[in-house]
């Protein structure tokens, strides 16, 4: 904004907004400098609720000392700071009480977007000028939309429990209003658990990984994935969740996997999400007794908030899975908490409906299949087929009976196996019976078993060819050999 002459009329009643409100204090900045004796007009639009507006236009007189400016302008900045972070969390599904309490709880995550800010408009601070509000948007709402596709649903976490490694800088920056490059986040973080204390000794956090069976190359890893991990504390944040890791049944020696996997995990709160989490999960069906394995197997499934899990709960009702069997789902395969209803689960189903499979039974078979992309995948392994003169309706048969056969890669597995399937000279119709062919190995399984039969000669389906034990095939070739 630009310093203004003010017109000769001048009423200097208290400072009100268009609806008669008294201004806070920090909307009361003047913008010129401390020689600079005319009047400012300030016009700012901010945003209330239900995408409501309104600008408040106010004459504000008297000179004020550059110290003075720079403060108000960086408590402003930090509130329009607030205000972006509580829309954009309200954008993704979170209610408004919530997102303002994440808010409120985050000044290290705050003072991080007013230092974003300060950046990409250095020029503006050093000529003390202050942003409006569509410009601190476009600002922060892409670098927030670039956290949440890195960090997914741990972004909460992130924003929550974001140290605040600038604030030497941000304090040299409030008085000279000068910026210098620097490090990233990454870098400072590596840097804190490499460097020795004042005593000596490495970070307590590094030591009591080591102690755990980290080695600090691997400590440094999770750092330069999540930077945050560097800042955790030791007694609220790691220890609590170990423990809890091992109540639960996890061996000790998984612990660092675990940590490594989803370093997130330390940094959720106990009593406010992840034990919640874990009652909800329960109630609908997850396997008490196994949650040693499921978070073994997949630790991001405690990161995730409520409102995801309810949306792929409700997705898989809709699709007619019971909740005895959505819990069994969960606890074999929480991976599948990981897919979005819109870019995957949803339109998988409706493509495996439309070639005739019954998309909850598949989904309870063979849940990673409902992960993978349609148009990269799937409708490549169905062409496969169709050009081999199977048609629509048996490659539906052949899915529902062996559901991982969209899962198998088809130049490492399908055309080797189909190829071999050839010479072999069964009908077509053996595969529709008996798909489960492309899951054996090719070399380990099928090809002896082959030989094996072709050499007593004697001849069986594909099914009583490989499914049965080693032990089972000799009788069943013994009995075969005797009826000739």
């Amino acid at each position: 904004m630009a310093c203004l002459e003010a017109p000769p009329p001048l009423d200097l009643r208290p400072a009100t907004g268009l609806r008669g409100r008294k201004l806070q204090p920090w909307r009361l900045s003047l913008l010129s400098s401390s020689s600079c004796k005319a009047w400012t007009l300030v016009c700012r639009q901010l945003p209330i609720c239900n995408a409501q507006s309104y600008t408040d236009e106010l004459w504000v007189a008297a000179p004020q000392s550059p110290a003075s400016v720079r403060s108000r302008l960086l408590a402003a900045e930090r509130e329009e700071a607030k205000a972006v972070l509580s829309l954009f969390l309200r954008q993704k599904g979170l209610r408004s009480t919530l997102a303002a309490r994440i808010v409120n709880k985050s000044d290290g995550f705050i003072e991080h977007l007013v230092s974003k800010l300060q950046i990409a408009y250095r020029s503006r601070y050093a000529e003390g000028r202050e942003l409006s509000t569509p410009e601190i948007r476009d600002a922060l709402l892409p670098y927030l939309e670039a956290l949440d596709r890195e960090h997914g649903d741990s972004l909460v976490e992130v924003v929550e429990n974001f140290a605040d490694p600038f604030s030497m800088e941000r304090e040299a920056l409030s008085s000279s209003m000068v910026l210098t490059p620097t490090s990233s986040n990454k870098q400072k973080a590596v840097a804190r658990i490499s460097t020795p204390t004042s005593g000596g000794a490495l970070p307590e956090l590094v030591l009591y990984l080591l102690d755990l069976g980290m080695d600090h190359e691997e400590i440094k890893n999770i750092v330069r994935k999540f930077p945050a991990f560097a800042y955790y504390n030791v007694e609220r944040k790691i220890k609590p969740l170990v423990e809890l890791l091992l109540d639960l049944g996890v061996p000790r020696s998984s612990i660092p996997g675990i940590i490594k996997k989803r370093p997130q995990l330390c940094g959720i709160s106990m009593s406010d999400n992840l034990k919640p989490m874990m009652v909800y999960l329960e109630n609908i069906g997850v396997n008490r007794a196994q949650w040693s394995k499921v978070i073994t197997r997949f630790p991001a499934v405690l990161t995730y908030s409520r409102n995801k899990v309810e949306t792929t709960v409700s997705f898989l009702t809709e699709l007619g899975v019971s909740k005895k069997n959505i819990g069994k789902i969960l606890t074999r395969c929480p991976h599948i908490m990981s897919y979005s209803v819109d870019d995957n689960l949803r339109p998988t189903a409706e493509y495996f409906r439309s070639i005739g499979a019954d998309a909850a039974s598949l989904i309870q078979k063979s849940p990673q299949a409902f992960g993978l992309n349609v148009e990269a995948k799937l409708k490549p392994i169905t062409e496969f087929f169709l050009e081999r003169e199977f048609s629509i309706e048996e490659i539906g048969i052949m899915a529902n009976r062996f559901g991982i056969i969209h899962t198998l890669s088809l130049e490492q597995n399908l055309l080797p196996k189909y190829e071999f399937f050839l010479t072999m000279e069964y009908p077509r119709s053996e595969l529709v019976k008996f798909p489960q062919y492309f899951g054996y190995s090719l070399e380990q399984r099928i090809k002896p078993r082959y030989a094996q039969m072709t050499g007593s000669g004697v001849r069986l389906i594909l099914n009583q060819m490989l499914s049965v034990s080693d032990t089972r095939f000799e009788e069943i070739l013994e009995k075969k050999k005797t009826r000739v």
